[in-house]
């Protein structure tokens, strides 16, 4: 699927993007998919802290308590009218099922009044066109270059997908059970922590020793796929053999080499994939995307250039989808009012693809 760039003096195209798949009520308004006019996003982390994760009715009824008011401010910030949108984009899928609906139906309701296009993205998509945004002026904006791998990394979700043009993608592996972003919430929880797990083991791991324990790293041979759940296991176990000692709990030491193995899988993988499939860079995008010894690592290495979105946007935002959906636009798609929620939509165009060799 090759999509055609306007010439530097056509008209700005400006997409509206609507995100509420999970607990953020999002909307940001993003000119020629790079660069955001707004981006607002409502967050729900202190609502679902005290369930230490999110709950699924509670979130759909606050994303119907804000979802007008964050749209309002997203057009507000952008200083444009919904007449002056070009198309709408909104979350189709993947998510939790009454979230995804209470966004689908608001994108719905502006598209009927502004007779304005409607553009259903793939959650997972989004994510990775949130590295086409820039944070600083156009002039130093440089996007990522095809062929690249996408690593998805988040609390849903951690995947490789080859891309040979915009909106091309071959999934070559996933997890085969918990996504790197819900093992940091898993564990996490085991140690004590904060929720969400992700930002708490982080700032827990800061004067860890990444050595003190030698959790697994699942290598999968001759797939693409990753596995949490033995890492996982492995630190319940070390946590209940330290308890049962009566030693202390190092916390900084177990969040740091936890951290250290999940970071290992994640790069070692995606660095030996780049080198079979013969990619000019890398993308590294969704929620872990923030963690800063995931990033450290991906950058100390020489062999690809390697992009991360902003910080602020690693997380769900509505810039993302807006981002996807530029490009969704100008490859002519549109979606009819009919279109529904998929709560389980994969991003996938062909067969997943066998690793040859050792993931080293």
């Amino acid at each position: 699927m090759h999509t055609t760039s306007p010439s530097p003096d056509s008209p700005r195209i400006r997409i509206l993007g609507i995100e509420t798949s999970c607990d953020e009520t999002a909307a940001a308004v993003v000119e020629d998919g790079h660069f955001p006019l707004s981006n607002v996003v409502a967050s729900q982390i202190a609502v679902h802290a005290q369930y230490g994760g999110v709950f699924p009715e509670v979130a759909s009824r606050q994303h119907i308590r804000t979802i007008y008011a964050v749209v309002n401010e997203a057009l507000e910030q952008a200083h444009l009218s919904l007449e002056e949108i070009d198309a709408i984009a909104v979350t189709r899928g993947p998510g939790l099922p009454g979230s995804l609906v209470v966004g689908l139906n608001m994108a719905k309701g502006l598209a009927l009044a502004s007779h304005k296009p409607l553009i259903g993205i793939n959650h997972l998509e989004g994510h990775i066109y949130s590295a086409w945004l820039a944070s600083q002026e156009p002039g130093d904006h440089h996007p990522p270059q095809f062929p690249l791998l996408a690593l998805l990394v988040s609390g849903g979700h951690t995947e490789l997908i080859l891309m040979t043009d915009h909106l091309v993608y071959q999934r070559l592996g996933a997890t085969l059970d918990d996504a790197a972003g819900e093992a940091f919430d898993k564990v996490g929880r085991l140690l004590g922590l904060a929720y969400p797990g992700g930002p708490a083991i982080q700032e827990a791991a800061r004067n860890g020793d990444e050595t003190a324990f030698h959790f697994p790293r699942a290598r999968l041979e001759g797939t693409w796929d990753f596995s949490f759940s033995g890492l996982k296991t492995a630190v319940l176990r070390t946590v209940q053999d330290l308890q049962k000692s009566g030693r202390g709990m190092p916390l900084a030491d177990l969040a740091a080499s936890f951290q250290a193995a999940v970071v290992d899988t994640l790069v070692s993988k995606t660095l030996h994939a780049a080198r079979t499939f013969r990619v000019r860079e890398i993308l590294v995008a969704g929620g872990v995307s923030a963690n800063l010894a995931l990033r450290r690592a991906f950058q100390e290495q020489r062999e690809f250039p390697v992009h991360f979105p902003p910080p602020s946007l690693c997380t769900d935002n509505a810039a993302m989808i807006a981002a996807a959906g530029y490009f969704h636009y100008l490859a002519g798609h549109q979606d009819g009012l009919d279109i529904d929620v998929l709560p389980t939509w994969p991003l996938l165009t062909t067969e997943t693809l066998s690793a040859p060799s050792a993931s080293k």
